[in-house]
Order: structure tokens, then C-alpha cells, then sequence
């Protein structure tokens, strides 16, 4: 389980910085679904480090409220395990 967890919030960073080039360069995006999607199966943590890191759609109203939201319900989830 921790393998997991710390893969995929890898991943999701990465991919937080992949779209924030892709933005910058005016090129096809990923989708916010799926940013969001990747928060939801752990990533949350790195989603929400990559927000701020590359300031990279920490103007959404939708990420400011779900990724904390998620975050709080991943630390539940690793606590009581």
C-alpha cells in the first residue's frame, strides 16, 4: 500500500507539471477530470504540492476545495489502516 501511495503522487506531480508546460506552450492539455481523478486514487498529496510548486491551477476554486478535501480523507483513510 505505501509502494502505491508514493507512486502515484509521484505521478501526479509530474503530471501537474507536464500540463503546466503544455499550458505555457499553448499545446493540448490534460484534462482537470483527471487531475483531479489522480487525487482521488492518492495523489493527492503530490497534486497538492504540485499546485503550489509550479502554481499551476491554484487559481481553480475546484482544486482549492477538493484536493484539501480529499488530502483530509486519504489521512483518514492511512490513519486508521
Amino acid at each position: 500500500m505505501i509502494y502505491y501511495f508514493i507512486l502515484i503522487n509521484i505521478i501526479s506531480f509530474i503530471i501537474f507539471g507536464i500540463d503546466k508546460k503544455r499550458s505555457i506552450k499553448k499545446k493540448y492539455r490534460i484534462s482537470e477530470n483527471f487531475l483531479i481523478l489522480l487525487s482521488v486514487i492518492g495523489g493527492c498529496f503530490g497534486s497538492l504540492f504540485a499546485m503550489f510548486y509550479y502554481h499551476h491551477k491554484n487559481r481553480k476554486l475546484k482544486f482549492l476545495v477538493l484536493l484539501p478535501i480529499i488530502s483530509v480523507i486519504w489521512i483518514f483513510i492511512l490513519i486508521t489502516k
